[in-house]
């Protein structure tokens, strides 16, 4: 028989079994590595570049501030593993049903509920000692953010936009880069944020199609089945808004130069996403998902260009 820690071949799985925490990582740290999805990092990279989008549309120049960005990173990476802390806690009763996440650690049985908050009270005391680096405003809105990673797991459970809140909860860093620099929130901030919502309503609802039979079968919500086959349409109406409000952002920043033809780059890749994007691959979701990393870096490099 195999065990719930060992996926029978075929099985879809987020754990790849042999990477570096299997080839690396002593074996009792292993469960609290996957825990913290450190062996998925993109992840962290979503979290991450709202933040370092807004700490260099805050900037004067086209270098940003180099501590600020390394706090943000150290930031998501311990902020990010929280969040699936909390959520894999609170979903471990779904997780062991649906195929896909089964074998994390908690409903796999390697990690305990116990041990689990044990971790997750770790994680959040490595995130006090960054986030006290800041100025005031922005400790207050880290605080607040917490509001949202502790009740973002919830909504798949009352709503069919969990994927909203996700946005209200991933893009938190907008808001908090640009008081990181500038010590108050300003409209560019706001926009920011606001596109950066609409962009994770599509890059999740690509995420989600990958459960959407599971998440039919125990009674999850998402976008993907509020939507169904009508979900390429949605998205591709998710990413004109996120390349409008990232437009507007940079507008009212007052960028110029280089700005709108890298964004343009961006808006292709997006464009790209859902039009290559088969809803009923798991396989060419998470690669399509996996794919924002490159939006992010785009749009990164064209708030830095608009700078010069």
């Amino acid at each position: 028989m195999t065990s719930p820690a060992s996926p029978a071949p075929g099985d879809f799985t987020d754990i790849r079994r042999g990477d570096w925490i299997d080839r690396f990582a002593p074996a009792a740290a292993r469960p609290y590595l996957r825990l913290a999805r450190l062996d998925r990092p993109i992840g962290t990279w979503l979290l991450l570049f709202p933040g370092w989008w807004s700490i260099a549309l805050a900037g004067s120049g086209p270098v940003p501030d180099f501590w600020l960005m390394a706090l943000f990173a150290i930031g998501a990476v311990v902020m990010r593993g929280a969040g699936c802390t909390v959520n894999d806690i609170l979903d471990r009763d779904f997780d062991a049903m649906v195929e896909r996440t089964r074998t994390r650690p908690i409903p796999s049985g390697q990690v305990s509920v116990k041990q689990a908050l044990a971790f997750l009270v770790f994680q959040l005391l490595i995130g006090l000692a960054v986030l006290v680096q800041f100025n005031p405003i922005t400790i207050g809105l880290g605080v607040l953010s917490l509001v949202l990673v502790f009740t973002y797991p919830l909504m798949k459970r009352i709503t069919w936009w969990p994927q909203a809140f996700l946005g209200l909860t991933f893009n938190w860093g907008a808001l908090m880069g640009w008081t990181a620099v500038r010590g108050e929130l300003e409209w560019p901030a706001l926009a920011l944020y606001a596109a950066g919502i609409v962009w994770t309503l599509g890059y999740d609802t690509i995420y989600a199609h990958q459960d959407k039979e599971d998440d039919a079968r125990i009674g999850v919500k998402s976008t993907a089945l509020r939507l169904g086959d009508q979900s390429k349409i949605w998205i591709y109406g998710f990413y004109t808004l996120t390349f409008v409000g990232i437009g507007i952002a940079g507008r009212l920043a007052g960028l110029g130069g280089l700005f709108l033809p890298l964004l343009s780059l961006a808006a292709l890749q997006l464009s790209w996403q859902v039009a290559t994007w088969n809803p009923d691959d798991q396989t060419d979701c998470l690669k399509k998902f996996k794919s924002n990393r490159w939006f992010g870096w785009l749009v990164l490099a064209a708030f830095l260009a608009g700078k010069i």
